[in-house]
């Protein structure tokens, strides 16, 4: 089969094209974050911070998570951690459309979500072998990262639009409907 082969199933199709809709809230939220915490503070250190938040829990929990995808219900591990990602975002939201947020309440969020990023990621990769025959594994690498790639140019842009437009909790509740 073609590179594309994968996107004819309707299962790979359908969460290839959630994939790409909660990558694009993710990165929305990236841009949210670090405009909030330009605002709360003038620390460039705790402006760097926020993406370090986000990411530090791929490190410290990475092999556990890639262990647990495989032990694990797949199916219950994504919808738990999508909703996780999206109660964190919206209550984000929350806190700082009424004022709230404050620089360690952002990065203890930011942390919450890349945890959730941390465990959905490597189930989400797991994933994919049970939805595809096994002939067309390999073929599944052509379409995700289209569907990265695809989010990076518009999640950036697209968040930074709304920042601009209806302010970072705008971003941040995005980010919390796009994991449903």
């Amino acid at each position: 089969g073609s590179l594309l082969a994968p996107l004819t199933l309707p299962a790979f199709r359908a969460m290839w094209t959630a994939n790409i809709v909660s990558n694009i809230g993710t990165l929305m939220q990236s841009v949210g974050a670090a405009w909030l915490m330009a605002l709360l503070t003038s620390s460039t250190t705790l402006v760097g911070l926020v993406q370090t938040a986000a990411t530090l829990p791929i490190f410290l929990v990475g092999l556990l998570a890639g262990a647990l995808a495989d032990l694990a219900d797949r199916k219950s591990l994504l919808l738990w951690s999508q909703l996780w990602m999206s109660v964190m975002a919206a209550t984000l939201g929350l806190l700082t459309l009424f004022g709230l947020t404050s620089p360690w309440v952002l990065l203890a969020l930011a942390f919450c979500l890349g945890l959730g990023g941390a465990i959905s990621l490597p189930t989400w990769q797991a994933t994919v072998q049970d939805m595809v025959p096994k002939a067309w594994v390999a073929s599944t690498v052509s379409p995700n990262s289209i569907a990265f790639n695809v989010a990076r140019a518009i999640g950036p842009a697209l968040g930074g639009f709304v920042v601009a437009m209806l302010g970072a909790a705008a971003a941040f509740f995005a980010n919390a409907a796009s994991f449903l």
